[in-house]
């Protein structure tokens, strides 16, 4: 039984506007007082997000979790899971109102983990097309090595499997490159770093290698 509805809005910018999602949840029979209001990049990880940690914490076994929009809440698919796996732990519902998820029944859990397996399945994708690119690369007599310059199409690779939550390690090994030349890659378009990125960035900031 849903004791309580907690709402969760967020825009990235201070300059956004949060009224479509304040009514959307109040619509969802969400009490003002209890919605929780956050104007930070989505990007940031849960532990930088203090509204959302808040609304985490405040969140008790039986309440439903409400947010606008399933990117509202996480900051990658991944980041999506993990919460709600969490909440499900908790014995917390979630609902998403745009794409009409509601974990509190069995088939709202279905369709929150067939998204979840499909989300699994592009990563899966990007990785296959990323070695398969490498490889025909080697084939037609391309140079890979730690010193290698990333064609565009290789850094649009490295971004999209990066943003799927693939591991630092992981790329490194797949494109044959430094921790400072894939930062390099992330920072010439203005890729958010996560956490982790940002915490081993300094042991390799001597090490130059151009991009």
């Amino acid at each position: 039984m849903i004791n309580r509805k907690i709402g969760y809005a967020r825009v990235s910018m201070y300059n956004q506007d949060l009224a479509l999602q304040l009514d959307a949840l109040k619509v969802a029979g969400v009490d003002e007082a209890n919605i929780y209001v956050e104007k930070i990049s989505g990007r940031l990880s849960k532990a930088k997000r203090p509204q959302l940690n808040a609304c985490l914490k405040m969140l008790k076994e039986g309440d439903n979790l409400i947010v606008w929009k399933l990117d509202r809440l996480g900051r990658s698919l991944k980041d999506l899971i993990n919460i709600v796996q969490e909440l499900e732990e908790r014995k917390i519902s979630f609902s998403s109102l745009t794409e009409t998820i509601d974990t509190s029944s069995p088939t709202g859990r279905l369709i929150f983990h067939i998204i979840a397996a499909f989300g699994e399945f592009e990563r899966n994708l990007i990785k296959e097309r990323s070695v398969a690119g490498l490889a025909a690369a080697k084939k037609r007599g391309v140079v890979c090595g730690r010193r290698h310059k990333l064609s565009m199409k290789q850094q649009e690779q490295l971004i999209k499997f990066y943003q799927s939550g693939a591991s630092i390690k992981e790329i490194e090994e797949l494109f044959l490159i430094s921790k400072t030349c894939l930062y390099n890659c992330l920072n010439s378009h203005n890729i958010t770093l996560k956490t982790d990125t940002k915490n081993t960035l300094a042991a390799c900031s001597a090490q130059t290698y151009i991009m």
